[in-house]
C-alpha cells in the first residue's frame, strides 16, 4: 500500500453536514460580535479562530501516512491429507496491514494550535494538569472498534477539558480548556491506543481521524464556550515581552 496521502471523511456524513452548520452559525455570531471576547479569550482574533476551525474542518478529510503496520491474520483451518491422516492447520492470508497517519483537521491543526498557545501564555505546569487529566479520562472511555479503530464519546473531551480549565484559572480557562482537551484526546484516545489499532482490521488508523475527530473537533467550540461563560472571565492580556501575569 502506497504511504501516499489518504483522502475521506472522519465521519458520517449527516454529522460532518452538522460540523458545516455549526460553523455557519459561528460565523454569523462573529460578524455580530455575539461571540468576539470567547475567541479573543483563546488568544486569536474572531476571523483567525474562523479560519482555524474550517481549517480544521476540511483538513479532517487528509490523513498523513506515517508508517504502515503488517500482521498477517488467521481466517480460518485447513485440512491436510497426510499418509491417510487428516490434519487441521491454521490458514494464513496476506493482508496489507494497517496505514498509520495523522489526521491534518484532527491531529496536526490542534497540536500546532496548542503549542502557540502553550508559547504564547506560558502556562506550562496548568496545562500539563489540563492534558493528564483529560488524558486519563479519555483512555478509559476510549473503545477500540474493529474495522474502525478506536472510538470516543464526542461531547466528553470539550466538557471535561471546558470544566478543568475553569478549576486550573477563570482568566485563561479559555486557552487551557484547548490544549487539554485536544492533546488529552490525542494522547489518551489515540496515541496509547496505539499497540491494539493493528488488531482492529483496518484499512487506516488515523490519529485524530474517524472516531475520535468529533472530540476534537467539538473540544474548539464547547470547551471555549464553556470556559468562557465564567462571571469572572476576562481576555487574557499579553504582558510587555510576550509574557502574561499569571491567572
Amino acid at each position: 500500500m502506497s504511504l501516499a496521502p489518504i483522502a475521506y471523511v472522519p465521519v458520517g456524513w449527516p454529522l460532518f453536514a452538522m460540523l458545516v452548520i455549526v460553523i455557519a452559525a459561528l460565523a454569523a455570531l462573529i460578524q455580530i460580535k455575539v461571540l468576539h471576547s470567547v475567541y479573543m479569550s483563546l488568544g486569536v482574533s474572531s476571523g483567525v479562530a474562523l479560519l482555524l476551525l474550517v481549517a480544521t474542518l476540511v483538513g479532517s478529510t487528509i490523513n498523513v501516512p506515517l508508517l504502515q503496520v503488517y500482521r498477517p491474520h488467521v481466517v480460518h483451518a485447513l485440512q491436510v491429507d497426510a499418509f491417510g491422516e487428516a490434519y487441521q492447520t491454521p490458514a494464513v492470508v496476506d493482508w496489507p496491514g494497517t496505514v498509520i497517519a495523522a489526521n491534518v483537521g484532527g491531529a496536526l491543526i490542534p497540536a500546532a494550535m496548542s503549542l502557540y498557545l502553550l508559547l504564547r501564555f506560558g502556562f506550562w505546569a496548568r496545562g500539563l494538569v489540563a492534558v493528564a487529566f483529560v488524558t486519563v479520562v479519555c483512555h478509559a472511555m476510549a473503545r477500540p472498534i474493529p474495522g474502525l479503530g478506536v472510538a470516543l464519546p464526542a461531547l466528553l473531551p470539550g466538557i471535561l477539558a471546558g470544566a478543568t480549565g475553569l478549576i486550573l484559572s477563570l482568566r485563561l480557562a479559555a486557552p487551557i480548556a484547548y490544549v487539554g482537551g485536544s492533546l488529552g484526546v490525542l494522547i489518551g484516545a489515540d496515541l496509547m491506543n496505539l499497540g491494539k489499532l493493528q488488531t482492529m482490521g483496518a484499512s487506516v488508523a488515523s490519529i485524530g481521524g474517524a472516531g475520535t475527530f468529533d472530540g476534537v473537533f467539538l473540544t474548539g467550540v464547547i470547551a471555549v464556550i464553556i470556559a468562557s461563560l465564567s462571571p469572572f472571565h476576562r481576555t487574557p492580556r499579553t504582558a510587555r515581552g510576550g509574557a502574561t501575569a499569571s491567572g
